[in-house]
C-alpha cells in the first residue's frame, strides 16, 4: 500500500462536496473528483468509515453507501483487515475523455497549436545531422535560444545576459526545480489562492508549508492579508503569477507589484514570478507595471500557452548565481530539455509578439463567446470578463461546483471544480471555465451546463456507469 490519508486531511480536500441530492452520492462523488483530479493518487487507503464521518458529521451509515457506490464505480476496493483503498482509473472512468471526438475537454486550458508551428518545425528538421552531432545532455541550455530568450526580455526593459536564462522542459519542470533546490520541508511559500494547482502540488512535494494570500476577480489581491504573511510568516519563497492570473485572469496593478515587492524584500523572501499567461494579452492594453531586476526575483515562463502545449520548453530567468545552483541541482531531475525542441524554440522565441497577437484573435473570440453564452444561460451567476489569460473564475453563487463538475462529466464535458485550485479549501461557490477551444464548442459546453445545472439544482443525479458508457 502507498500512501494513507487521514479523515481530517481527506475532510480538507473534499472542499464543498454536499450537492443537494442523496449525502452518501454528493459524498462519492467528490471523493471521485479527488481521484480524476489525482489529488488521490491509486493505493491510497481511506480513512475508516466511523473516523470519516466523524470528520465530515455524517452518520456512518451515510459514509458507508458512498464507499459502496464507490466500489460499484471501480474507483475503491474494501480489502479486508485493509479497509478501503482507490484504484487506478480504468477504462470507463470519467476522467478519460480521449478517444471521443464528441467530448469537450476543458480541463486543459491550453489552446491549439500555434498554425505556424508545422511549418517552423519542418525548416528545423533539415538541421538534424547537425542537432544529432550533440552530445544531447546540457542541463542549462542551448545558447542560441537562451541568447534568444535573454534578448527578449531586454526588449521588455529587463537587460538580461544568456547567463541569466536556464531552459527546461517547460514551465512545471522549472517550478520543480526550483522547489527542489530552493526549498527545505517545514520552509514556508506565500502563495496565492486561488492558484495554479500544480505549483502547489510543487511546494507541497518538498514538504513546504503553504500559506495563502486570497486573490479575487473584482477586488484583486488581498494586501493586508500579503503584509500579514511577509511579518509572521517569513516565507522563503512566495509564487505569484501577476499577469493574467489563472484561472481569476487579473493582473497586478501598480500598488499590489509594489506591496509584494516591498514585502519580500523587507523580511528577504525570494518571489517567483510564473510568467506562462503574460503574453496573453487579448484586449492588447499593453503591460502591466513590471517587477523590478531583483536578485530576489526569479521569472518562469513557457511557450506552452502561446506555442504549443507539446512543445516542453521553459525557461527560468534569475541572477547568474542562482542559475548556477540550480543547474548544479537538475541532473537529480533530468539531464536536460531535447535539442530538437529547443531548436525549434530558438526560432519562434524572435516571433513570439506576433505569435501573441495571433493567439490574442483567438481567445478573444473565445472569450466573448463563452461570456455571452454563459450570462444568456445563467444570470444568476457571476461571469467576468477578463482582458487576457485562458479562463473565467466563475461565480455560481452556491457551493455546488463539485456536484456539477461531475454531472457535466457524465454528460461529457470535463471541467476543474473550483476546490481544485484552492490552497486551504474553498472556492466551491466557483468554477474555471477556460475559453481556449473553438467558439462553437464553447456554446455546446454552456449547453451541457444549462442541463448538468437544472439537474444539481434540483437535486437530481446522472448515473455515470450509464451515461460514460457513450463517451468513452
Amino acid at each position: 500500500m502507498d500512501s494513507r490519508i487521514s479523515a481530517r486531511a481527506l475532510a480538507a480536500a473534499l472542499g464543498g462536496w454536499r450537492g443537494t441530492g442523496p449525502a452518501y452520492e454528493s459524498l462519492a462523488d467528490g471523493i471521485r473528483l479527488l481521484c480524476l483530479d489525482n489529488r488521490l493518487a491509486p493505493s491510497t487507503a481511506l480513512p475508516a468509515e466511523r473516523e470519516l464521518a466523524a470528520a465530515l458529521s455524517l452518520s456512518r451509515t451515510t459514509v458507508a453507501a458512498a464507499y459502496r457506490s464507490l466500489r460499484e464505480t471501480g474507483h475503491i476496493e474494501s480489502l479486508r483487515g485493509s479497509g478501503s483503498v482507490t484504484l487506478p482509473l480504468g477504462r470507463n472512468d470519467p476522467g478519460r475523455f480521449e478517444s471521443d471526438d464528441a467530448v469537450i475537454d476543458l480541463q486543459q486550458a491550453s489552446p491549439a497549436a500555434w498554425p505556424g508551428l508545422p511549418a517552423v518545425i519542418a525548416e528545423v528538421t533539415q538541421d538534424v545531422p547537425a542537432l544529432v552531432a550533440r552530445t544531447g545532455y546540457d542541463v542549462v541550455g542551448d545558447p542560441l535560444l537562451r541568447a534568444a530568450i535573454a534578448d527578449r526580455y531586454t526588449r521588455r526593459g529587463l537587460a538580461t545576459d544568456p547567463e541569466q536564462i536556464l531552459v527546461t522542459t517547460g514551465a512545471q519542470s522549472a517550478i520543480h526545480l526550483i522547489a527542489s533546490i530552493l526549498l527545505n520541508r517545514a520552509d514556508r511559500v506565500l502563495i496565492e489562492t486561488p492558484t495554479y494547482p500544480h505549483a502547489s502540488d510543487a511546494f507541497r512535494r518538498i514538504g513546504a508549508r503553504l500559506v495563502g494570500v486570497p486573490v479575487d476577480v473584482e477586488d484583486g489581491w488581498d494586501l493586508e492579508r500579503a503584509a500579514q504573511t511577509f511579518a509572521r510568516a517569513l516565507p522563503t519563497l512566495g509564487y505569484l503569477m501577476p499577469d493574467f492570473h489563472n484561472p481569476t485572469g487579473r493582473t497586478m496593478t501598480d500598488a499590489e507589484t509594489a506591496a509584494f515587492v516591498d514585502g519580500a524584500r523587507a523580511v528577504g523572501t525570494t518571489l517567483v514570478l510564473d510568467e506562462t499567461t503574460a503574453e496573453l494579452d487579448i484586449d492588447r492594453r499593453g503591460p502591466a507595471a513590471p517587477f523590478p531586476d531583483d536578485e530576489h526575483i526569479i521569472r518562469v515562463a513557457s511557450l506552452g500557452k502561446t506555442v504549443w502545449g507539446g512543445l516542453r520548453v521553459g525557461w527560468i530567468r534569475a541572477v547568474p548565481d542562482v542559475v548556477r545552483r540550480l543547474a548544479s541541482g537538475r541532473p537529480v531531475h533530468d539531464l536536460g530539455t531535447p535539442e530538437l525542441e529547443q531548436a525549434i524554440a530558438a526560432r519562434l522565441v524572435p516571433r513570439l509578439d506576433e505569435i501573441a497577437a495571433q493567439r490574442g484573435d483567438l481567445l478573444r473570440a473565445g472569450r466573448n463567446s463563452l461570456v455571452s453564452a454563459l450570462r444568456r444561460s445563467f444570470p444568476e451567476w457571476e461571469v467576468p470578463e477578463p482582458r487576457g489569460g485562458v479562463s473565467l473564475w466563475v461565480g455560481l453563487g452556491a457551493p455546488l461546483s463539485t456536484p456539477l463538475v461531475m454531472n457535466a462529466r457524465a454528460r461529457g464535458l470535463a471541467l476543474s471544480a473550483g476546490s481544485r485550485f484552492a490552497v486551504d479549501g474553498g472556492h466551491d461557490r466557483r468554477l474555471r471555465v477556460p475559453f481556449t477551444a473553438a467558439p462553437s464548442t464553447l456554446e455546446r459546453a454552456a449547453d451541457i451546463l444549462r442541463a448538468a445545472w437544472a439537474d444539481v439544482r434540483g437535486g437530481r443525479s446522472v448515473d455515470a456507469r450509464v451515461e460514460l458508457s457513450t463517451v468513452v
